[in-house]
């Protein structure tokens, strides 16, 4: 036995509507794009820290919060923003110099981490 059920007529038609209450303003519209584009940046910056994070712990042999916490240790000792540490961290991997500061700081980090 079989059932079937019946919809109203233009049941998966989608409508939409505008009218000036409901449609967002021109603040909101921008404060959205902003707010996307802030999003976008943490993205990538996240995947180099992931990154940078998974070379500390090959090099240093430890886990992955020891690892992160060594690169915000660096970040702070130079004043750099975390994605551009390690940044830097992926480009010395890849044979760039490491910045002579972040050098200095992950000397220190590394002491730190190791005591």
């Amino acid at each position: 036995m079989s059932r079937t059920t019946m919809l109203p007529e233009g049941y998966w038609d989608l409508k939409a509507e505008a009218s000036w209450r409901n449609t967002p303003s021109g603040q909101n519209v921008t404060a959205l794009r902003a707010e996307i584009d802030h999003l976008r940046r943490a993205m990538a910056g996240r995947a180099t820290i992931d990154q940078a994070r998974g070379i500390v712990m090959v090099l240093t042999p430890c886990s992955r919060g020891p690892a992160r916490g060594l690169l915000t240790d660096i970040s702070r000792q130079c004043n750099v923003k975390l994605p551009e540490t390690a940044a830097a961290v992926v480009a010395a991997w890849e044979g760039k110099p490491l910045p002579r500061q972040m050098q200095l700081a992950l000397r220190r980090a590394l002491k730190d981490l190791h005591t």
